[in-house]
């Protein structure tokens, strides 16, 4: 009876699973993007005071947070509220803060604040931009969500003077490794 209830576990957690990834990908959500998603990537990445700096690469000199993650914008967040919740949210995690957030080298301090989510959480704007990371980036610098269309609108890095970074990355970088 034991094994049999193992068994039953793990076909429940394999089928929740497969109909998790199934949901995600009917709300927009893309192949590339569910094949990286890892648990820890779904939480928004939040810190008591997120740090945003910059990186050098092959798109010029973006945005990224305290660990190196690219930071992007959604062309659909047409004010300093955020429009990617539920799914989006999941995929695009939004860079969140308990404390202010903190300009790191490169960043205009004033270009840089914070707006209340849906759920009451503060996520780091800059330039009036909200920001995200993409759970498709699984280390740092890569930056696979440049230029995607997902959920309803386009998906760009963001460069220092806080608008779009709309050019494509270098055609010398393979797919899942560009970046810095």
């Amino acid at each position: 009876m034991k094994h049999r209830t193992r068994a039953f576990i793990a076909m429940t957690g394999t089928a929740f699973l497969l109909s998790t990834a199934g949901a995600a990908y009917a709300a927009g959500g893309s192949q590339s993007a569910l094949s990286a998603h890892t648990p820890q990537s779904v939480a928004a990445t939040s810190t008591s005071s997120a740090t945003v700096s910059t990186k050098s690469g092959p798109l010029g000199t973006v945005l990224v947070n305290s660990k190196g993650d690219t930071l992007y914008l959604f062309q659909a967040d047409k004010t300093s509220t955020s429009t990617c919740n539920g799914n989006c949210a999941k995929q695009w995690p939004p860079l969140t803060t308990t404390g202010t957030p903190t300009a790191g080298g490169g960043v205009n301090s004033s270009k840089l604040s914070t707006t209340t989510r849906s759920d009451g959480t503060k996520q780091v704007t800059y330039n009036g931009h909200p920001l995200y990371t993409f759970t498709g980036d699984s280390k740092a610098g890569q930056m696979n969500g440049q230029g995607l269309t997902l959920f309803g609108a386009k998906w760009y890095v963001v460069g220092t003077n806080g608008n779009a970074v709309t050019k494509a990355p270098s055609s010398t970088s393979s797919p899942g490794t560009g970046g810095y």
